[in-house]
């Protein structure tokens, strides 16, 4: 699922402004609320990690850019909450309105449908069978696809070629986990991709590493 969230080498954002090295975490307190909120909202619906980047990365592009950072985790929360049917659509609205004197009308609080989930093991590492596809020093090139649903394949390296610099334990896939299809764990991979590959030969001269899971890859001379 291509979303707002995969904003990586989009033209257009500016430079990269880095932070004061001990900048804090949060700068009002609506912020550490917000953040406690949104962890809560993953326990209290039943999900898991990936789901929860997932109802992350789908809000709307609108929202994603003017809400802020702590504003996109009260979003996901909301996503998470009303996938779970914990609060019916536009509950949080409804209620926001009323607190400012409307007379609005909550919708009814719906039967709460939590996925039948259950990890196999603490945290994404798994232990798996199959020997690695790849092996260092490989030149791999990322798919060049389009998934409808969600995907931790960033767009500015599908279709781009580099080599496999070092491989990681096998984790949960994040495609079909955060559907909860199935854990379907795979080897990872760090791939170094030369940043003229990613982004023409008129780019800086850098390297990029990218953590990529083994279905995200294929051969390529």
């Amino acid at each position: 699922m291509d979303t707002i969230a995969d904003i990586g080498g989009m033209q257009g954002f500016g430079s990269v402004e880095l932070t004061e090295p001990f900048d804090p975490p949060f700068h009002e307190e609506w912020e550490r609320r917000a953040f406690a909120m949104a962890l809560l909202s993953m326990r209290v619906s039943g999900t898991n990690l990936d789901r929860f980047r997932h109802a992350l990365a789908r809000q709307h592009p609108l929202d994603y850019l003017e809400d802020g950072y702590y504003g996109r985790w009260l979003n996901c929360a909301i996503n998470l909450l009303t996938d779970s049917a914990i609060i019916a659509p536009g509950a949080v609205e409804a209620r926001a309105r009323k607190l400012q004197g409307e007379d609005v009308e909550e919708p009814p609080a719906p039967e709460p449908q939590k996925p039948d989930y259950k990890p196999t093991a603490a945290g994404s590492i798994r232990l798996i069978d199959d020997p690695p596809k790849f092996k260092v020093g490989d030149r791999v090139r990322a798919r060049l696809v389009h998934p409808p649903t969600h995907t931790r394949l960033a767009r500015y390296v599908r279709g781009r070629s580099g080599v496999v610099r070092a491989l990681h334990p096998a984790q949960v896939l994040p495609d079909t986990n955060a559907h909860f299809e199935g854990e379907n764990a795979q080897h990872v991979y760090n791939v170094v991709f030369d940043s003229k590959e990613l982004w023409g030969p008129e780019a800086e001269d850098f390297t990029v590493n990218f953590d990529l899971y083994e279905s995200y890859l294929e051969e390529t001379s």
